[in-house]
């Protein structure tokens, strides 16, 4: 079974800096994409950022300069550096695996696989 453990957490006061970490099984690690999802209270989950199997980043335009993705394939963990916190940022973050990749019969496939989650409060 796949295990998805985020990391890094926290109450931080607006303008502050917080390190989300994400680790999973390095037997999928090369061949997933990894995404990083947030949940505020009454809102909808939304995508934060994502990160290709080579290494491109996209973000949300709400997080963009404010935000980084990055990925240490030596540790099967997949970071989120995020800089100038803001109240608007606290939400519940998860971290979601898309394992993808061809069967030897030729057919596509992607198995995604999410995290606990791990809180993230931006507050004075």
């Amino acid at each position: 079974q796949v295990q998805v453990v985020e990391s890094g957490g926290g109450l931080v006061q607006p303008g502050g800096s917080l390190r989300l970490s994400c680790a999973t099984s390095g037997s999928i690690f090369s061949s997933s994409a990894m995404y990083w999802y947030r949940q505020a209270p009454g809102k909808q989950r939304e995508l934060v950022a994502s990160i290709s199997t080579g290494g491109m980043p996209n973000y949300t335009d709400s997080v963009k300069g404010r935000f980084t993705i990055s990925r240490d394939n030596a540790k099967n963990t997949v970071l989120l550096q995020m800089n100038s916190l803001e109240p608007e940022d606290t939400a519940v973050y998860y971290c979601k695996v898309v394992q993808s990749g061809v069967s030897i019969y030729g057919n596509p496939y992607a198995y995604d696989y999410w995290g606990q989650g791990t809180q993230v409060t931006v507050s004075s």
